[in-house]
C-alpha cells in the first residue's frame, strides 16, 4: 500500500506524454510528472519516489526530497497566507498547509515555525500544526536518564526551552539556569536526558554531567594538545566561558574539572596563560 507523505519504491508501469505511471497497488496508477523521469528510467524498473498531493488533491510522485514527511517535526518557513491558512516551504513544488486552527500564533510570511506534519482525517490532506504539545506522546519508559538524544525546540518559556524529542516523540525542557549557549526555535541540538518526571516530560541538558563526561572530555583535551603543534591551549580556568565554548563546545566547569584530572596524572602544566602538554 502506497504511503502518502512518505517514500515508496514503486514500479513503472508505462510512459505517457506527461511523465509515468507507477503501480500504486490494487489498479491504481500515480503519476510522475515528466520534469522527474530520466531517459534511463524502463517500464518493470522499480523507482523511489515521495508520494503527495498535486494542487487538484490527487496522489502525485515525485523525485525531490522533501524537508519532511508525514510524522515529522520541522522547522519550515512561511512562503504565503490566505484566508484559510499558511503554506510554508517544505521542499516541493506544492507548499504544506497549516490552517488557521492549527496555528499556536498567527503565522507571518518570511517567519520560520516549528510544525507537526500529519495526513488530516476529515479532508484526507497532508497538513502542518504548530500546536506542537497536541501531537506529543508520553515517554513510557522509551527513555533512560543519561541517554542521548536529539532535540528540536520548538518554544521558549519563563522557565527555558521546550524541545521535540524525535523518536518517542515526547517532550523534554531544557532549563535557563543550566544553559551555557544561546538558543532560538528550531534549533536542533545533541541533549542528554537528566530527569524524567511523573507527568512523562523530560528534563534535558546539553551535556552530560558527573563523572563520565568529564573524562570523555579529558580524553578530547590531551588529544587537542597532542595534535597542536606546540602542544599547548590558551585556555585557563580565569577564561571566559564563552571562549572555553566556542573552541572545544563545554562548560568551564566541565573544562576545569578535565585540567585537574590531567593536571593529577602529570600529563599537563598549567601556567599563567594556558595549558600544556608535558
Amino acid at each position: 500500500m502506497v504511503k502518502l507523505g512518505d517514500y515508496n519504491k514503486l514500479t513503472i508501469t508505462r510512459f505517457v506524454e506527461s511523465g509515468a505511471y507507477l503501480d500504486g497497488g490494487e489498479g491504481f496508477e500515480i503519476l510522475m510528472p515528466r520534469n522527474y523521469t530520466t531517459p534511463a528510467m524502463h517500464v518493470g524498473d522499480e523507482v523511489e519516489v515521495f508520494v503527495y498531493l498535486d494542487q487538484s488533491n490527487k496522489p502525485v510522485a515525485t523525485t525531490e526530497t522533501p524537508f519532511a514527511k508525514v510524522g515529522d517535526f520541522a522547522c519550515l518557513r512561511v512562503n504565503w497566507l490566505n484566508e484559510y491558512g499558511a503554506f510554508l516551504d517544505w521542499g516541493l513544488l506544492k507548499d504544506l498547509f497549516v490552517p488557521f486552527r492549527e496555528q499556536r500564533v498567527k503565522m507571518q510570511i518570511g517567519k520560520s515555525y516549528v510544525v507537526y506534519i500529519y495526513i488530516d482525517e476529515l479532508t484526507g490532506r497532508i497538513v502542518g500544526s504548530s500546536r506542537i504539545s497536541r501531537h506529543l506522546q508520553d515517554v513510557s519508559g522509551r527513555l533512560m536518564p543519561h541517554q542521548q538524544v536529539d532535540a528540536l525546540i520548538f518554544k521558549r518559556t519563563q522557565l527555558g526551552y521546550k524541545a521535540v524529542i524525535p523518536g518517542p516523540d515526547c517532550e523534554g525542557m531544557i532549563y535557563s539556569n543550566e544553559l551555557f549557549q544561546p538558543l532560538a526555535i528550531g534549533d536542533e541540538v545533541k541533549a542528554f536526558v537528566k530527569n524524567i518526571r511523573p507527568d512523562g516530560k523530560v528534563d534535558l541538558v546539553l551535556q552530560e554531567s558527573g563523572r563520565r563526561h568529564v573524562e570523555d572530555f579529558s580524553v578530547v583535551l590531551l588529544r587537542n594538545l597532542t595534535d597542536k603543534a606546540n602542544h599547548f591551549v590558551a585556555l585557563t580556568d580565569k577564561s571566559d566561558p564563552q571562549d572555553i565554548y566556542d573552541m572545544f563546545g563545554v562548560s568551564k566547569k566541565t573544562f576545569k574539572r578535565a585540567v585537574g584530572a590531567l593536571y593529577k596524572e602529570r600529563l599537563i602544566d598549567i601556567t599563567d596563560d594556558g595549558i600544556r602538554l608535558l
